[in-house]
């Protein structure tokens, strides 16, 4: 059945099927309720559409693991490496929103010969210029529009046609030599490279435009890099009324084949299908350096809600034009300065276990308690941003949502009406009610217990030798083991703020700094991936006797202070995240607890299994050797013959410091 699913989705994704046909198979779907097959960037993966993983992407099958690999469609035969996954749309986050598609496979071996011709100025910085190019490269490049790869846009609503976005940078080194030995000399000013990122995008006649936005600039603080101009290759040509209309420059009604459009990123332009036949184009950008970028923090706060307005749109559609507009002020404010934009402000109210909580993505609010912590006002939120998962949930998942809009031009209305929900339900308590102890959601906890010490050894030899005195738990090699595996599983598991215990939330608080008005988070950076390793007679090898006594989600943050103010009533949170040169980065990983087994609860025959180590499917790919899937590739923790182990005694040295050897 679930094969029969798989196969009927792309057999349907033709457009041949009858409205009948795709009704019934809906159907199906929504009936079908399946495990996840495997996790790929924090999203869980089937091979198949089910009730909850509709959203198809296309990823480089050597990620999946070895053992599922083979379910996956392999649905494009120009790219055999690509293979079809489901994901649930209700995980995704701004990390996880665009399904980039690695496709220097395709080019690897064409010749990238592409030359354009002498520029036509349009416009001011608006140009047209022909792609000339060897008939193998152009064959090559029509290949993209038979690869079977095209989903709706996240933003469909305000476009039409269909698009996927692809890595090369292959194409993008051919292109940036073009562009070159061919644009103006003035126009190339501080030029640095084509980005190697690719939109695809085909519309068919009837087709609905590409409504009027502007394209958000790339921007790269760490190198200096950013955007200017658009580049738009048309691979098919045709004509509209306009095709191409650049508000406040020129229209552009007749296109041939292999043109290339380039214009400033200032321009607001729109998109039309061709009349006469399908229109197919690249998208991508030019790429500047500019070490003289300024920064505006309100700029930063729009461009934050509308990342957090397009996850929420997945549950609350209406959200998504509120996203578009926050996105289509952002660019303009890139180069024309901020400028006021809708009148009304969309907020989410949220109840996540008993608490409740207004957020817009950049702003926080959650009612004064004397039984909710400032440190877990910010877990909550660190959660709800990054959509973390609680065990197989997404947290939005978990949360009762809400669309509410704005009630006033300031938030003087936000205490009263977060007050209100707790009197809602009759003899429930107020938010600063502490009469009735109420459990938080999110718990403090003590993570050394998770690792205690390991038992006295003893002088035994071996199970072969002592089968009737020999303990597992006092074996002088099989204790080592065991402090090497606690050493790996603390480097990951102490420094970090939050921890999931399946669909528990847990916090260490000294991780939650409070300074004047900003919470710090602290968080080392994860761990270089680590693995960690020891003659044994008959009765087994010592890495038999580890196992895994549990697994836990480890949640690191490296995000900059989050900046709170309050009131007698309310906490408020802004979440400052694209504010300057702040990088954004969130890991969620799974990590095994160790523990050592006895050996009455070892199967004789798994004892003679070198390879029988229960703990390698409880251990994240993120977390060994290269994040390899492939079971080679999974050595134990800690094997001596990794070369990674003298990092782990390096990052525990430096950790020792960091925290002082008996906090450590």
């Amino acid at each position: 059945m679930s094969a029969e699913l798989r196969d009927r989705f792309f057999a349907l994704s033709t457009g041949e099927a009858t409205g009948e046909e795709v009704a019934r198979y809906r159907a199906e779907v929504d009936a079908t309720d399946t495990e996840p097959a495997a996790t790929l960037d924090g999203l869980s993966v089937s091979w198949h559409p089910t009730a909850r993983h509709k959203s198809v992407r296309f990823v480089d099958a050597e990620r999946i693991d070895a053992d599922v690999r083979e379910l996956f469609a392999r649905p494009s035969e120009g790219a055999p490496h690509l293979a079809a996954v489901f994901v649930d749309p209700r995980e995704l986050s701004f990390r996880t929103f665009e399904n980039i598609v690695p496709l220097d496979h395709l080019f690897a071996d064409v010749p990238l010969d592409l030359e354009l011709a002498e520029p036509v100025e349009l416009g001011q910085d608006a140009y047209a210029l022909s792609l000339r190019l060897p008939d193998a490269t152009r064959a090559g490049l029509e290949r993209l529009d038979s690869l079977n790869l095209y989903v709706p846009p996240l933003n469909a609503s305000s476009r039409g046609g269909e698009r996927f976005i692809f890595h090369s940078a292959l194409l993008a080194e051919a292109l940036t030599k073009a562009v070159t030995a061919s644009m103006p000399e003035a126009t190339l000013d501080g030029f640095s490279h084509v980005n190697p990122v690719f939109r695809c995008n085909r519309f068919e006649p009837g087709d609905s435009n590409f409504h009027h936005h502007r394209d958000t600039p790339y921007y790269d603080a760490a190198r200096g890099h950013v955007s200017r101009y658009t580049v738009l290759l048309y691979l098919t040509g045709g004509s509209a009324d306009p095709a191409l209309d650049l508000v406040g420059g020129p229209a552009v009604s007749e296109i041939e084949p292999l043109t290339c459009v380039i214009f400033d990123q200032r321009y607001e332009h729109e998109g039309a299908p061709f009349r006469d036949g399908r229109k197919v184009f690249l998208r991508t950008e030019l790429v500047f350096s500019e070490p003289d970028v300024t920064h505006d923090p309100e700029i930063g706060a729009l461009f934050s809600k509308a990342c957090y307005w397009t996850g929420e749109s997945v549950f609350a559609p209406e959200l998504a034009r509120h996203a578009d507009a926050y996105y289509n002020q952002v660019a303009a404010a890139h180069w024309n300065g901020l400028t006021s934009g809708e009148t009304g402000e969309p907020f989410v109210h949220k109840q996540f276990r008993g608490v409740h909580f207004l957020a817009n993505g950049y702003d926080f609010w959650f009612p004064k308690s004397d039984t909710l912590s400032l440190a877990e006002c910010a877990a909550i939120t660190l959660l709800d941003y990054f959509n973390c998962k609680l065990g197989d949930t997404a947290f939005r998942d978990l949360c009762d949502t809400a669309v509410v809009e704005a009630e006033g031009p300031d938030g003087t209305w936000i205490p009263a009406f977060l007050n209100a929900k707790y009197s809602e339900k009759p003899g429930s308590p107020g938010p600063s009610d502490s009469s009735i102890p109420s459990p938080s959601p999110v718990s403090s906890f003590d993570k050394s217990a998770f690792f205690p010490d390991g038992e006295e050894t003893d002088n035994v030899c071996c199970p072969f030798h002592d089968f009737g005195r020999f303990d597992a738990t006092r074996f002088d090699e099989i204790v080592d083991l065991y402090e090497r595996a606690q050493s790996f599983a603390k480097a990951h598991i102490m420094p970090a703020p939050i921890l999931m215990l399946g669909e528990d939330v847990v916090l260490d608080p000294e991780k939650f700094v409070i300074r004047g008005n900003q919470i710090h988070i602290l968080s080392k950076d994860p761990l270089t991936p680590v693995n960690f390793a020891a003659c044994w007679n008959s009765g087994g090898t010592p890495d038999n006797y580890i196992d895994v006594a549990a697994t836990v989600g480890a949640a690191h943050f490296l995000v900059p202070p989050i900046v709170f103010s309050e009131s007698d009533d309310c906490y408020h949170l802004q979440f400052d995240f694209f504010r300057n040169t702040w990088m954004v980065r969130h890991q969620q990983s799974t990590v095994p607890v160790p523990m050592i087994r006895r050996l009455s609860e070892i199967d004789a025959e798994e004892l003679d299994d070198e390879e029988a180590f229960p703990w390698m499917d409880a251990v994240d790919p993120s977390l060994v050797t290269g994040g390899s899937a492939e079971p080679a590739a999974r050595t134990p923790w800690w094997a001596d013959e990794s070369p990674l182990v003298d990092e782990l005694y390096e990052h525990i040295s430096e950790r020792h410091e960091f925290y002082g050897e008996d906090d450590y």
